[in-house]
């Protein structure tokens, strides 16, 4: 995996336990199953940048940041 992909999946790791939104509640909300978030977070699966934007869409942050 690349380092820049690891750093965005941590940036939305980080953003999701900092907001104290559990792993279930934010797949839910980004329409994506709970064991694919747990992949994608775990490092094991690359989330297409859809999946991004889901994600960053239901944290209620702006997807660009997470880029940066």
């Amino acid at each position: 995996m690349e380092p820049e992909t690891e750093k965005i999946i941590e940036k939305l790791k980080k953003t999701r336990i900092s907001g104290k939104v559990s792993l279930l509640s934010l797949a839910n909300m980004a329409e994506i199953s709970h064991s694919h978030l747990y992949y994608i977070e775990s490092k094991r699966v690359i989330p297409s940048i859809d999946v991004i934007i889901k994600l960053a869409k239901a944290l209620k942050i702006n997807p660009v940041i997470l880029f940066e």
